[in-house]
């Protein structure tokens, strides 16, 4: 997609799309989320995207650059689904979890999309506000800004890691994903004792624990240890 986007105040298309739409960012934005949740990666082109708007596909460069523009409104789209309705309770480990929680449930909602964009720094509205919000609880909480600075960034790089990890193990087709989670009863329920003694006595708690993310309980590990570092700090 070339790079000849209009100017802010004359991207309003006044007359409507084929299917009686009038064009805007976020009806494009939302189109782009059902293509990918429907078809995949492969739908974020202007070509499909025209087609489900029902207007030319050079539309679409009224609103954004090109598709890494649209790509990264994505990006911030999902931050803002992840971020609606939360308010900070003073509680600095409560406000972190519900933070951690809804982007990982904002990005399982939307898998498709998440494989594409949880590594994306955006820069705009959604994403500015979350990192906001989340340097706000922890600064709240006592810690001195370069602490504060690097908990963030812990912080948010696990969260963003287990919603693309698990977004992208939700995104693969059914059969793909029940042979996944067969190997666990078909490969390591068959492992001998002899040869992997620590498997084989774990192996019922482990196969029964893989079926589900690991997120609740690294999400609760990094919790305990933001707050030990934050009693050491409030000790002197």
């Amino acid at each position: 997609m070339a790079e000849r986007v209009v100017p802010e105040n004359r991207r309003q298309r006044r007359r409507p799309t084929k299917q009686g739409t009038v064009l805007s960012e976020r009806i494009i934005i939302e189109t782009a989320l059902r293509l990918i949740a429907q078809h995949g990666a492969e739908a974020l082109s202007v070509r499909r995207l025209g087609a489900a708007l029902g207007a030319d596909p050079s539309a679409v460069y009224r609103y954004f650059r090109n598709t890494d523009d649209l790509l990264l409104a994505l990006a911030d789209e999902l931050i803002g689904v992840a971020q609606a309705g939360w308010r900070a309770t003073g509680d600095w480990r409560a406000d972190l979890q519900d933070i951690a929680l809804r982007i990982h449930a904002a990005y399982l909602a939307n898998p498709q999309a998440a494989a594409l964009a949880a590594h994306r720094t955006t820069g705009r509205e959604y994403e500015t506000r979350a990192v906001e919000a989340i340097l706000s609880v922890l600064r709240g909480a006592g810690f001195p800004d370069a602490e504060a600075v690097r908990i963030y960034h812990a912080f948010v790089d696990q969260a963003l890691a287990f919603a693309a990890l698990d977004a992208a193990a939700m995104a693969l087709p059914e059969p793909a994903r029940e042979a996944d989670e067969q190997v666990w009863h078909a490969a390591y329920g068959k492992l001998s004792a002899a040869t992997h003694p620590h498997v084989a006595a774990t192996y019922p708690l482990l196969a029964a624990d893989m079926r589900d993310s690991g997120h609740p309980f690294a999400l609760e590990l990094m919790l305990d240890a933001v707050g030990a570092r934050l009693a050491a700090h409030r000790k002197g």
